[in-house]
């Protein structure tokens, strides 16, 4: 590991603003015989208005939020809400959590942790919305990895309010149709989606003026740029949207490309 690696996770360690869990904190034995993930809260769940920001206002999660650049920039737009960037990299929440702590952002905090344990940390009605900007879609990977999964969806299900938004920003049409897939199958109510927000005069300001550091690149490169709100507010189980997402079709569609996000398209 690189001395400045070395340095950054040295200072994640004097950021009041960073909370870093050992996993061992939120991991819990498994029952005998089972493979499925058990967790245990942890203490702050329930409890990050009043540990953390002092207040009873709104909180925002970033899922997979990098840098902290989407999250910082919505804080500094929005004093009256909390967001809350979480991501499992430390050496990159080190550059958000080293500017909310510099210019001393009282709105602002980050979590450091994989979103699979994310339920653990986050109390019923907790957060108000959810951002994912440009999650890995896992082209090859399992269906269950997407943050906008059935799987994921009920984890959101357990800590988001009653009408609480979940907005998917990405540079992958793939992912992107496949959201779509899942909301219609599961009836949940689409509130905006366009398939090139830079084009789209429809589209909240807030969705184009705010901008990640891969983002911007995207845009050089010239590919478009898509946004999605909804809802979960559902009854039941989540489904998976099975025949109604065609996989081969939109795979094929996400071509060769290649992103700094993810690896280029492979068919199979």
């Amino acid at each position: 590991m690189g001395h400045g690696k070395l340095k950054k996770f040295a200072e994640n360690e004097t950021f009041r603003c960073l909370l870093q869990p050992d996993a061992l904190q939120v991991l819990a034995a498994k029952e005998p015989g089972s493979k499925a993930l058990r967790l245990c809260d942890h203490p702050i769940k329930g409890r990050w208005g009043a540990e953390m920001f002092g207040n009873d206002h709104p909180i925002v999660l970033e899922l997979g939020c990098g840098k902290g650049d989407y999250t910082i920039a919505l804080a500094l737009r929005h004093p009256e809400i909390n967001y809350i960037g979480v991501d499992i990299k430390g050496a990159r929440l080190w550059k958000g959590a080293k500017y909310a702590t510099e210019n001393t952002l009282p709105n602002v905090a980050f979590l450091r942790t994989r979103i699979e344990f994310i339920e653990a940390f986050f109390g019923p009605e907790e957060v108000s919305e959810i951002w994912l900007t440009f999650s890995d879609p896992q082209l090859r990977g399992s269906e269950n990895s997407r943050l906008s999964s059935p799987l994921f969806l009920e984890r959101y299900r357990q800590f988001l309010r009653p009408g609480g938004i979940i907005h998917l920003k990405t540079d992958s049409r793939y992912l992107y149709e496949y959201t779509q897939a899942v909301c219609q199958v599961n009836h949940l109510p689409i509130l905006f989606q366009s398939t090139d927000v830079y084009h789209d005069t429809a589209c909240p300001e807030v969705v184009t003026q705010v901008q990640t550091f891969y983002e911007k690149m995207f845009l050089e490169m010239g590919l478009p740029i898509t946004y999605m709100a909804f809802c979960i507010d559902h009854e039941g189980p989540f489904v998976f949207p099975g025949e109604a997402f065609d996989h081969e079709h939109w795979l094929e569609a996400e071509g060769p490309r290649r992103s700094f996000s993810h690896q280029p398209a492979k068919r199979g």
